[in-house]
């Protein structure tokens, strides 16, 4: 088996509903996201990979995109924009075009955090 990983970047904003307006956390605030999105499988003989690293880009630009300068609480699916369920909206989306992806990993660098979704 090999495993494959790319990472992408993404700035949002975002505030924990379960928290009120006098905590920090339940006020609109934001981060910088970093996501990486692990794909395993084996080598296809024909062409020597596992999936071509163009099509795991242009999978990952579309679902960037949807989160790149959003309010993630107005994404759908992510009205509780926690890092687990980041991590899994991202995994979700990701699977629906790659199904070889069985990691994702979302990092916020600046709090020293992160969370990884895994499919078993």
């Amino acid at each position: 088996m090999i495993e494959l990983s790319q990472e992408f970047g993404f700035d949002a904003a975002h505030f924990m509903p379960h928290r009120g307006e006098q905590d920090p956390y339940g006020r609109m605030h934001g981060h910088s996201f970093y996501a990486e999105v692990t794909l395993r499988g084996e080598v296809n003989v024909s062409t020597g990979w596992v999936r071509d690293f163009d099509e795991i880009k242009r999978v990952l630009d579309d679902v960037r995109e949807r989160l790149d300068h959003r309010l993630l609480n107005e994404v759908p699916g992510l009205e509780n924009p926690t890092l687990e369920n980041i991590a899994r909206f991202i995994f979700e989306s990701v699977r629906v075009h790659l199904p070889e992806v069985v990691r994702v990993r979302v990092r916020r660098p600046s709090y020293g955090q992160s969370c990884v979704y895994e499919y078993r």
